[in-house]
């Protein structure tokens, strides 16, 4: 599989094919092999006992996708061209010292690496799944690396799970790029919105010729601007008379391509979307490796994720791509893998894996029946789930869809896995807040009377049979995104669901607005209703009041 080239003229330098059953070494006794994926033709198998609670992948264990995409992510600087698949999964497997230090998250990838290897040295490993946190090197100077390896390191036996490092280290990273503005040039913004509609059309057009026009950084132009490619021979849009026009535009306007987001998501400085908040998950549903920052402008319906106005651009872009910076919220997203059930029963198939930014919704279909799922957190059976479905959700996703089946509000900053069920059998089977460290497994028992359905972010979706499952795990890819201030999320929740909003606000007891306003005194000391509660007080219940006129 290779990348194809991009619109800008940037082209994938061509490699040798790689082999799903290539040895990779990772030092001079451990050596392993690359499972396949989806992406490439060949399939390979993981063999495992019979009976679901045996069927297990190990907590530490790691889906194939997931290795690929940490491979194409730890050596983002070396490789200007785009990150090719077949290309860069041969050039990429070599030991820590081999790799350039530049960026941040390779010296943490390093890092953990040379602590995974003290901790388990008889355990083979590959160094680049080591880091935590994969994130746009935009941030690298923002990060500091050290902290984060002694918030890892503090904590026993951090170091032997994966999912433990991730959870940690996206925790402690999102902390540091929240305590100060990011100040660095904006040089290239990609802009998202629905090529479908006029009127979004009309206004990417207005943003991205001021975007151009307006010169920055010392230069008499503006910025570089990437906009959808289905926009090139667009009429509304205009791109041919844009040009004409403006002919020095020339080399500044440019397409984005789904395939230019995977292999060089760090070609872009900002993210714009124009819409609401299904814009905000189509980019997301775009960078399924590292993610750029994302400023959303809401135009949209509800706009949970959307919190800056566009009538306003021009003042809030002005501070961002200025001396003021961008300040940086990392939301958690969530890994989840399907496995199928093999042909003969004992072997399991990696299928589909998507990052997802507000949940994983698993339900009955179109079946009558209810739906019968078993749940395991760790490898341990936690419950079997007897519903219409379950929600697994984001702090991010806890306003979506799990909030509409009875699930909590939670802050994007608390770090956890939220379970809904939907319609569950029984009434005590209520929402829970789980651990971000957890890896959570449902799975369909094979004697299941149906089979299930689930979807990620309300796409892909696809069929549950009797003998699979999906696995849900934080993600080592958290969505960036741009914050006006600290309470922009208190902001949302009271303006679209008018959160803890009443008509009016209670009166006083002693009425002193109103009597203010009316220049007037009381001539009654107290309400009829109301009775002393002194302890020595014969009025101090309405029983004894009567007694005592007996």
């Amino acid at each position: 599989t290779t990348t194809h080239p991009s619109d800008d003229g940037d082209k994938d330098a061509s490699h040798p094919s790689f082999s799903t059953s290539t040895p990779v070494e990772n030092s001079s006794n451990d050596t392993t092999s690359l499972p396949s994926s989806p992406l490439f033709p060949s399939k390979a198998t993981t063999v495992f006992k019979p009976g679901h609670r045996k069927n297990a992948l190990s907590v530490e264990s790691i889906p194939q996708q997931t290795l690929m995409k940490a491979l194409a992510s730890v050596r983002r600087n070396n490789n200007p061209h785009g990150l090719s698949l077949a290309g860069t999964l041969s050039s990429m497997i070599a030991p820590v010292g081999d790799r350039p230090g530049t960026a941040s998250s390779q010296k943490l990838s390093a890092a953990l690496s040379d602590l995974a290897n003290r901790n388990s040295p008889n355990t083979p490993r590959f160094a680049a799944l080591t880091s935590p946190c994969f994130y746009h090197q935009r941030f690298d100077d923002a990060v500091d690396i050290d902290k984060v390896l002694d918030e890892i390191k503090q904590d026993e036996g951090m170091s032997h799970s994966r999912l433990m490092q991730t959870a940690t280290g996206v925790r402690e990273v999102s902390k540091q790029l929240q305590r100060r503005p990011i100040k660095r040039a904006v040089r290239n913004v990609m802009i998202v919105t629905k090529a479908r509609d006029n009127q979004l059309v009309h206004l990417t057009k207005d943003l991205a010729q001021w975007l151009m026009s307006t010169p920055r950084y010392g230069s008499d132009l503006g910025v570089t601007v990437y906009v959808d490619a289905k926009l090139r021979n667009s009429k509304r849009f205009g791109a041919a008379q844009m040009l004409e026009e403006q002919p020095r535009f020339q080399h500044l306007l440019k397409y984005w391509t789904p395939d230019l987001c995977w292999s060089q998501p760090e070609k872009f400085d900002l993210v714009l979307t124009l819409g609401g908040d299904g814009t905000v998950l189509f980019t997301s549903w775009l960078f399924q490796r590292i993610v750029p920052p994302i400023l959303s402008f809401s135009l949209g319906s509800l706009g949970f994720l959307t919190n800056f106005k566009y009538d306003q651009f021009k003042e809030s872009l002005n501070k961002v791509m200025g001396e003021e910076g961008m300040r940086v919220n990392l939301r958690m997203r969530f890994t989840c893998t399907v496995y199928r059930d093999g042909a003969e029963g004992n072997e399991m198939d990696e299928a589909e894996q998507y990052e997802v930014l507000n949940e994983l919704v698993i339900d009955r279909g179109p079946s009558s029946y209810i739906s019968n799922l078993e749940l395991y957190g760790d490898n341990e059976l936690l419950t079997v789930v007897q519903a219409d479905g379950c929600i697994f959700s984001t702090p991010t996703g806890s306003t979506a869809y799990s909030l509409s089946a009875g699930g909590s509000l939670v802050h994007p900053d608390i770090p956890a896995i939220l379970l809904t069920p939907i319609c569950p059998h029984t009434l005590s089977f209520r929402p829970m807040i789980l651990s971000d460290t957890l890896l959570l497994r449902v799975s369909i028992p094979r004697n299941s009377r149906a089979t299930a359905y689930c979807s990620f972010d309300g796409k892909g979706r696809v069929e549950l049979r009797q003998g699979d499952h999906v696995t849900i795990a934080a993600s080592q890819y958290p969505f960036p995104t741009v914050v006006k201030t600290g309470n922009d999320w208190f902001d949302s929740v009271s303006r679209t669901l008018q959160w803890n909003t009443r008509g009016a606000t209670q009166k006083g007891w002693d009425g002193a607005e109103e009597n203010k306003q009316e220049e007037v005194e009381w001539d009654i000391d107290t309400d009829s209703g109301f009775y002393g509660s002194e302890e020595s007080s014969i009025s101090a219940s309405p029983l004894r009041r009567q007694m005592s006129n007996m």
